[in-house]
């Protein structure tokens, strides 16, 4: 099958060619396999900051650690999850699902309250551990769409979360930056590509009852 190819292809890419970018084409087919990925009562509770400007990349290196993925990169996609849900998130998800299965808003409204008695009473720190656990969903939607595209990935978590926030500035849109990935192009002077994936057998992972 391709997609097997694929994600034997994809590495997680430690240098990147700095002097080759994504087409927008391409881009555009990225964020719309982002915007396919399933989420917990289909709320979409995250947003995703596309870095492109060379700047603000170099700006947000200093803040990963150095790691040269971050400017080297064509595009840093920001995976930023809710921290909090608001009553107008479940009013504009159950609007446009009414809208998009063209059904009377009416015979959504029992959702809608069941979403609102489950949801607004809880924490933030329960909403933001349940919504960040999503960005992986996400992410992961992004990795195989990159690797079918021929297009480089690496996702990264090591970053200072509220330099992050900061720098991005939102804090106040209650949302916080998760994880992030950088695509593009390898260099061909990134040795990683040449090693062998290390992985355990199907027998040490799989268990069927």
């Amino acid at each position: 099958m391709d997609i097997i190819n694929y994600y034997k292809w994809r590495y997680a890419t430690k240098k990147f060619n700095p002097d080759k970018k994504i087409p927008i084409s391409d881009i555009e087919l990225i964020k719309e396999s982002i915007v396919l990925a399933p989420t917990s009562y289909g709320l979409q509770l995250f947003k995703v900051i596309i870095i492109e400007n060379q700047l603000r990349k170099e700006a947000l290196r200093k803040l990963s650690y150095n790691q040269t993925q971050v400017s080297d990169a064509s595009h840093l996609f920001i995976f930023c999850n809710s921290t909090k849900v608001f009553e107008k998130d479940i009013d504009l998800y159950i609007e446009n699902k009414s809208i998009s299965q063209e059904v009377p808003i009416e015979e959504n409204k029992g959702y809608g309250d069941f979403l609102k008695k489950t949801l607004l009473n809880k924490s933030s720190e329960e909403i933001s551990e349940w919504t960040k656990n999503q960005l992986y969903i996400a992410l992961t939607h992004l990795m195989t769409a990159c690797a079918s595209l021929k297009i480089d990935s690496c996702p990264i978590e090591g970053f200072d979360t509220s330099k992050y926030n900061e720098f991005l500035d939102i804090n106040k849109k209650s949302l916080s930056a998760g994880v992030v990935a950088a695509i593009g192009y390898r260099s061909e002077s990134d040795n990683s590509q040449n090693n062998k994936k290390v992985r355990k057998s199907a027998k040490d992972i799989f268990q069927v009852d």
